[in-house]
């Protein structure tokens, strides 16, 4: 029994003192060397966050509406771009409503919109107009491209107490289309086309005339329309970019698209 307690004992000194001798065989880092793995470790970080700035930019400088760019650099332009983004974003929205809305509406309204040559980011103006809430406004406007009864007259539309032709979406469309057109016919550009839809365009003439600017994205006008062409961006973005919003597809959801792009948090990229 004292020789087993023994060697046991012996056993011990002889592990203690093999950890010691290795422990003492390690080389120590001195301090530069420690100063320099931390650096390389700020590098590699810096190094990471500059790319996710690259990745970014290069995302923000890809947005355009009807393939008419944004002004880039331009801090008001950025700051109502990502407000607008981030409205839109299932974060806020709670619903994938709009998602199943254009893929009902889309495949009656894109046709129309390429038979009268108006570019396909306009099959957003629904969705933004009445994708969310439907009926009659307060102004008398209504239907899928909320219409006034004069407009929708003038361009074809049954308007009177037993018919209301802005409920019908292929109908209405066309009318749109024809609109637009003459919109276009007066601006020359689709981007001041969708201000003049929102506000008339009488007011946006005098807006541009007072001010002297024919950018959309300079002039100074009231706030709906001021958000409209930034509305109609994210619209295109959440329906096309769904995964970035937080839209993940999923069975039954109505999704349109699962194309993946760039892949980062909305709370980061904002």
């Amino acid at each position: 029994m004292i020789k087993k307690h023994l060697l046991t004992c012996a056993l011990a000194v002889v592990v203690l003192l093999g950890s010691k001798l290795f422990i003492y065989s390690t080389p120590v880092k001195s301090e530069a060397e420690t100063r320099s793995l931390i650096d390389d470790d700020k590098i590699v970080e810096r190094h990471r966050l500059a790319l996710e700035v690259e990745k970014k930019e290069k995302y923000y400088s890809s947005l355009n509406f009807a393939n008419e760019e944004i002004p880039a650099g331009i801090k008001s332009v950025d700051r109502r771009m990502k407000r607008n983004l981030n409205k839109f974003s299932y974060r806020n929205l709670q619903t994938h409503k709009l998602h199943r809305t254009a893929k009902e509406w889309f495949p009656k309204i894109v046709p129309i919109l390429k038979k009268h040559g108006i570019p396909e980011d306009f099959k957003y103006m629904p969705l933004v107009e009445s994708g969310l809430r439907s009926g009659t406004s307060h102004r008398g406007a209504s239907g899928y491209w909320q219409f006034m009864p004069g407009t929708a007259r003038a361009f074809g539309l049954k308007v009177n107490s037993k018919v209301d032709e802005r409920q019908d979406i292929l109908k209405s469309t066309e009318a749109a289309a024809k609109y637009l057109n003459a919109l276009h016919d007066i601006f020359g550009n689709w981007t001041l086309v969708a201000a003049a839809y929102n506000m008339g365009e009488g007011g946006l003439l005098k807006s541009m005339r007072n001010q002297g600017k024919d950018n959309y994205y300079l002039l100074s006008l009231n706030a709906e329309t001021s958000a409209y062409v930034y509305r109609l961006i994210s619209m295109k973005e959440i329906i096309e970019n769904p995964d970035i919003y937080g839209y993940l597809p999923a069975s039954g959801k109505g999704m349109l698209t699962e194309n993946i792009s760039y892949q980062w948090e909305l709370n980061n990229r904002l």
